[in-house]
């Protein structure tokens, strides 16, 4: 099968993070196992109780080799643009593969099986690893069920597999990302008509707690210990959200909650941020969930690892991207960089698409890897 074949039916499968997917794992395990990979299956509930569940496969044997990372997940559509197709029903039309993950990233997993497809288990002097995990898009759970629990996973990091995370970059080779921590902090009150004083106004409690995240904010864009001038924007990105949900001005707000989400970046200790945070709700009183926390990858871009990928792809320089992947949890890996099919711009898109071109593209890359690393 090629790239697009496998990218359709990939991507039929409704595999949104709030929902399980297990269909889809098992489609992928199916393939995995029809071309030749010793397969491992890790499953997990979430934290509500979804079934979710990762596949890891290796063909060939020893060490060293080619680990290639890809996420079955997708972020919800809704909206989606086409009134003729839904966002999980594939379709092309002008070049392009429309569907919710085409780009980020089930593409991206179809170019690495077309391209492990081509080499039998006799071709191959080291392994072709493919890792295909559950929830990236809500905090990296199913890779860090991966680096925990997966016995193929602890041969990749003995035998220094050199790690491909597939997600979308136009094929640019990606040497750093920054990490992402997102807090919760919740102040609880009690509802009641706001004439009277039987109520406790939730966010009574909470203003300070603010007035010391907004304190932080402006510390780290002033600070120079928190910048990083290899990545745009150079900054941690203390983002603020506040939320009290109460339905009518009359009303005393019985709850009031506020989200932290900031991106540390190599080199930067994010939980002396995080603790700080942890510190001012307990002072207030407020409960603190951490939800997401995520490290930053870093590997060396003269390194002889990043220069093979880079030739290899044709690419003058390695570059750094502001998001996060599953890397943040698979940093026992020493070799790591990002390179997959398809651009950021068009995911979590209305009308999310990959260029057959990329596809082609993408396979030829993962094809041409797997021969200097495997072969």
């Amino acid at each position: 099968m090629n790239a697009l074949q496998y990218a359709k039916q990939l991507v039929s499968f409704e595999s949104t993070s709030v929902l399980s997917n297990v269909a889809v794992t098992d489609y992928a395990e199916q393939q995995l196992s029809r071309i030749g990979f010793t397969v491992e299956r890790i499953e997990f509930n979430d934290a509500n109780g979804i079934r979710k569940a990762c596949v890891v496969g290796r063909k060939g044997s020893g060490p060293g080799g080619m680990a290639y990372f890809g996420h079955t997940d997708v972020v919800p559509a809704d909206p989606w643009l086409f009134d003729d197709h839904g966002p999980f029903q594939p379709t092309v039309k002008d070049d392009r593969l429309y569907g919710r993950g085409s780009c980020d990233m089930k593409g991206s997993v179809a170019c690495a099986l077309a391209a492990a497809e081509q080499f039998s288990e006799s071709d191959l002097k080291a392994p072709i690893y493919i890792t295909c995990t559950a929830d990236e898009e809500i905090g990296y759970g199913g890779a860090a069920e991966v680096a925990a629990r997966s016995e193929i996973f602890q041969e990749m990091v003995t035998g220094e597999a050199n790690g491909i995370i597939g997600e979308p970059t136009s094929l640019e080779v990606v040497h750093a990302h920054k990490g992402v921590i997102g807090f919760v902090a919740t102040s609880r009150g009690k509802a009641a008509h706001s004439s009277t004083r039987e109520g406790l106004n939730a966010n009574l409690a909470m203003i300070p707690f603010l007035a010391e995240m907004k304190k932080i904010h402006d510390e780290a864009e002033a600070d120079s210990n928190w910048h990083n001038h290899e990545f745009e924007p150079p900054t941690i990105t203390w983002n603020i959200g506040i939320n009290d949900h109460t339905k009518a001005v009359n009303i005393t707000p019985p709850q009031s909650i506020c989200t932290v989400y900031f991106r540390p970046m190599p080199g930067q200790d994010g939980n002396i941020l995080l603790e700080r945070s942890r510190q001012a709700a307990e002072l207030n009183g407020l409960e603190f969930t951490v939800p997401v926390n995520g490290d930053p990858i870093y590997t060396d871009p003269h390194c002889d690892f990043v220069k093979e990928v880079l030739q290899i792809a044709d690419k003058e320089k390695a570059t750094t991207v502001s998001y996060g992947t599953d890397g943040a949890k698979l940093t026992a890996l020493k070799k790591l960089v990002v390179c997959g099919p398809g651009s950021i711009a068009q995911a979590h898109t209305h009308d999310e698409w990959i260029a057959l071109e990329q596809l082609e593209k993408g396979t030829d890359l993962y094809a041409r890897l797997i021969k200097h690393w495997c072969c």
